[in-house]
């Protein structure tokens, strides 16, 4: 990285700055995730290779100012996960993963009011998530700093209870909102995917990983529509609603459970 970013390294590296390269990381994050979801282990390879480029990309620009470098970057995440870790470097065990979430959060809590003495009041719980999160991810982080400190539903019954009383508010206000006023459903909707953004991170998975599955599965299905629409020498805008739901619904039972 360093050669690339020299006098007799490549023009586009060299041209690259703290901005420039932001939307870069983020593709090759969801990269990953993708991956992932594939379980494409090739792939998963091969995109955490690309991950790890923007770290050392990011890492040598930082350098390259002085601020830090990469060998300090590892060294900070290394000293963290080991401060975070006291029931594994500790004296203390935890028995199960419960009681490992109940120690990581102890430690992050010192650590948040260690960085509040002495200056301001104490932060936030919900202080420090990055505003340029995805909304889902937005949604899953105040879910899970929020249930650190015991506020969170019982039971999964509850939250579905949630979803159902969101569900119920937005079939509510639909017809008695003024036709030229869409705040209250925005509202309403928003509650109900706050909901379930949060049904998913009860359920041990994150709402952004669960909404891009389901728009995969979408665009396969639309795509298979829309073969099977031509086979039939038509075209989607030809066919009606009814039509398409048919087709639609006989595509699904096709698919492998």
């Amino acid at each position: 990285m360093a050669h690339l970013r020299s006098a007799q390294g490549c023009p586009w590296d060299q041209a690259q700055d703290y901005d420039s390269v932001k939307g870069l990381l983020l593709e090759e994050a969801y990269e990953v995730v993708d991956a992932v979801n594939q379980r494409d282990f090739d792939a998963l390879e091969d995109e955490l290779g690309d991950l790890l480029f923007q770290v050392v990309f990011y890492s040598r620009l930082a350098e390259e100012e002085k601020h830090f470098n990469i060998d300090g970057v590892i060294e900070r995440v290394h000293a963290k996960l080991v401060r975070r870790h006291p029931h594994v470097f500790g004296e203390v065990r935890a028995r199960n993963a419960e009681e490992a979430l109940k120690s990581w959060n102890a430690v992050k809590e010192k650590e948040r009011l260690a960085n509040s003495s002495g200056s301001a009041p104490a932060k936030s719980l919900l202080d420090g998530i990055p505003p340029a999160l995805p909304a889902t991810l937005e949604a899953y982080e105040l879910g899970v700093r929020a249930a650190e400190v015991g506020f969170d539903w019982a039971k999964v019954d509850d939250l579905l209870a949630k979803v159902e009383e969101e569900i119920h508010e937005l079939r509510r206000e639909l017809p008695a909102r003024p036709a030229n006023d869409i705040r209250r459903v925005e509202e309403e909707v928003g509650d109900l995917l706050f909901a379930t953004a949060n049904l998913a991170r009860y359920l041990r998975t994150d709402p952004e990983s669960c909404l891009r599955r389901a728009n995969q599965k979408f665009k396969r299905r639309f795509q298979l529509l829309e073969e099977e629409v031509a086979r039939r020498g038509k075209r989607v805008r030809e066919c009606t609603a009814v039509e398409l739901d048919s087709i639609w619904e006989e595509l699904k039972t096709r698919e492998p459970k």
